[in-house]
């Protein structure tokens, strides 16, 4: 296991003996803890320090566990708690954890299954912090989460090596697979990140005020013109200019881009003085370009000039080994926006999520799950609450849905099993390259049976 100093632990006990021991054997397993002796006492500790996790005894004297659990939500709510109990009391500590504790130990258990459940509180602490460093991050989290997307996997190599070049890209795919997201991406991979980003959807103009947009105009220059103002290609200058939308243009607007692009200078509307310009293009469009060029709607050699790289971004619906992350990965954004919590969801709206076909792709996934939230009560997503699409009856009927932990339950017991077939079954050798404990690996190899699929000499390093 990993040091996290970050990650600290407050360990509420008013037996002495049994608070020290549980502080030594975090400790010992590289846990930053601190201890309280009571309820009154954890308190204080919390309003002046930082803590991710309380470990509490449910019984203590003045202030109970669950008294205390109550509490610390009201101070910060992000701080998780588990209770530390004794047989007799486990029916209390269930009903605490309806109340907000993350889970329970029992005392008397082994120290391993209180450091997997801490581990657990870990983990999810990390999770949130991504999720909300991607609720900041103006490239879209979604990429940040990865992908098993073959196509999607290719749409990104080709995004990153084109990156590196100052050559013209042209992203192309359906409405609301991300092409501006995806035209972010490609900015903060180039030598150009830490420049200017300007995106500008050409469809929200008209001809003659796009053109003002574009290259700006001079004071007196047209009426209402009071004021000399920059366009966007001088706004973009040394950075990346994003034209959305760029099938929809107009064929006069397409030459001065054209012009633009082939001597990188343009004059603002009511100046005849060229001024040198410095920045990428990335041009965006759900229309097919090529039966738009034989309707004579884009002009050839506009379009050449802008797909030196094609880049196609494939639809939600052929990249579903991916739902799962971006379900989990909108669903909490939409937790931590609207400050709700989800506890649990309905399978029928796991059964319509899984199998839906997303017209509307990454976008209408987002508004979806943002809905579902909005609506949800008592922290259950539930499929009243589905929007009214038109084949959902059939969706919610034909497949066979699973809990999203078994999903990945399943890909991980896979992947542990391929890593130790190309380390020959080395637990150490594949421990290190899972970024794991041996501990950890061991515990997994057993948890998914994947020691008896290998003689009991090859799994010793």
């Amino acid at each position: 296991m990993k040091s996290d100093s970050s990650f600290r632990i407050l360990i509420v006990d008013d037996e002495d003996e049994y608070r020290d021991i549980l502080k030594r054997i975090l400790e010992i397993n590289a846990y930053d803890a601190d201890t309280a002796v009571s309820g009154q006492d954890a308190l204080v500790k919390i309003k002046k320090d930082e803590y991710d996790l309380v470990l509490s005894d449910l019984i203590m004297p003045g202030m109970d566990g669950v008294e205390l659990l109550g509490e610390i939500k009201k101070i910060k709510k992000d701080i998780e708690v588990i209770l530390v109990t004794g047989y007799g009391s486990i029916e209390n500590a269930v009903e605490a954890m309806r109340k907000g504790a993350f889970s329970y130990f029992v005392k008397g258990n082994a120290p391993e299954e209180l450091l997997g459940e801490i581990e657990k509180v870990r983990e999810s602490a990390a999770l949130q912090n991504k999720m909300k460093q991607h609720i900041s991050d103006s490239l879209g989290g979604e990429f940040l989460l990865g992908t098993r997307s073959e196509k999607f996997k290719k749409a990104l190599q080709t995004a990153e090596k084109a990156a590196k070049s100052n050559i013209t890209i042209l992203l192309l795919g359906e409405s609301g697979v991300g092409k501006e997201v995806f035209a972010k991406y490609i900015h903060s991979c180039s030598e150009r990140k830490d420049k200017p980003f300007i995106a500008v959807n050409c469809c929200a103009f008209s001809e003659s005020l796009l053109e003002s947009e574009l290259f700006g105009h001079e004071k007196g220059a047209f009426t209402g013109a009071s004021d000399s103002r920059k366009g966007r290609f001088e706004a973009a200058d040394k950075g990346t200019l994003f034209l959305d939308e760029i099938g929809d243009v107009s064929l006069d607007i397409q030459v001065k881009l054209l012009r633009v692009l082939e001597t990188r200078r343009i004059e603002k509307i009511g100046s005849n003085v060229p001024a040198p310009v410095d920045f990428r293009l990335i041009c965006a469009t759900n229309k097919d370009l090529q039966q738009e060029m034989v309707e004579g709607r884009i002009r050839e050699d506009f379009f050449y000039r802008i797909s030196s790289i094609v880049i196609t971004i494939p639809p939600l619906r052929e990249r579903r080994e991916d739902l799962p992350d971006l379900i989990e990965f909108f669903l909490g954004k939409a937790q931590l926006e609207m400050g709700k919590e989800i506890t649990s969801v309905q399978k029928e709206v796991m059964s319509f999520l899984l199998s839906y076909d997303y017209p509307g792709n990454i976008r209408e996934l987002r508004n979806i799950l943002n809905r579902l939230v909005v609506l949800s009560e008592n922290g259950v997503l539930r499929a009243s609450d589905l929007p009214n699409v038109e084949n959902q009856a059939d969706v919610l009927c034909e497949y066979d849905v699973r809990p999203l932990r078994d999903i990945r339950r399943d890909f991980e017991s896979e992947y542990i099993e391929r890593v130790l077939e190309v380390c020959g079954n080395n637990v150490s050798k594949a421990a290190k390259l899972l970024d794991i404990s041996r501990r950890q690996l061991t515990k997994k190899i057993a948890e998914f049976g994947l020691r008896e699929a290998s003689q009991p000499s090859e799994m010793v390093d």
